[in-house]
């Protein structure tokens, strides 16, 4: 297992395959006021790879290439906050998407605990710490517990998705989590757009 870390972008040429796990380091939970600083993506192979992103950027190709690509599933833990942080940041939109999180809430309806470090813990027997989930994600240097935090907000998320699957196909709600995956993206950008409480769905 290897974290590695690029600046500003995906180097040409990496292939990540047709599901890419992601998630997102920022300074805060404001995605208008708290900028992104990591992004942290890996294949499935047990390696991630993470971005720092500069103040101010607002480019950076080869990722949103992905995060575009019609073609390549990305894998959230509550993928509306993150969506929405890299559309803000790149005018990216990302889909298709799988959020680990919504597919939990339509299965586990025997408990609230829907984290992620819950979920590792309950289907997969893998305990992560959280220490670093609190640091400071905009210093010019990350540490190695930094980087070693991102990554394990990826790695499993593969097999997590497999084992939340075939409790959707079991509960028969497969169908009801698919639609609610494809709605992620606009949900996102109802966040950014300015209605991130209201439910417009509500009388």
């Amino acid at each position: 297992m290897a974290n590695t870390l690029y600046q500003g972008d995906l180097p040409d040429g990496l292939e990540l395959g047709p599901v890419v796990a992601i998630d997102c380091e920022t300074m805060g939970l404001n995605p208008h006021r708290d900028r992104l600083c990591v992004i942290q993506m890996s294949g499935g192979d047990g390696n991630a790879h993470l971005v720092q992103v500069a103040k101010g950027q607002t480019r950076a190709p080869n990722l949103c290439a992905i995060l575009e690509n019609p073609d390549v599933l990305k894998l959230f833990h509550y993928g509306r906050f993150d969506i929405a942080a890299m559309q803000n940041a790149f005018g990216a939109v990302t889909a298709p998407v799988y959020c680990t999180k919504i597919a939990s809430k339509l299965v586990r309806t025997y408990t609230d605990r829907h984290g992620l470090k819950n979920l590792l813990q309950d289907l997969l027997g893998v305990d992560i710490s959280k220490q670093q989930q609190s640091s400071d994600w905009g210093a010019p240097k990350l540490t190695k517990a930094q980087l070693d935090y991102a990554a394990s907000d990826v790695l499993y998320l593969h097999a997590l998705r497999d084992k939340l699957n075939a409790r959707l196909i079991r509960e028969g709600r497969m169908e009801m989590a698919q639609a609610c995956f494809d709605f992620l993206p606009t949900r996102a950008g109802l966040d950014l757009a300015g209605w991130p409480e209201q439910d417009i769905f509500s009388h």
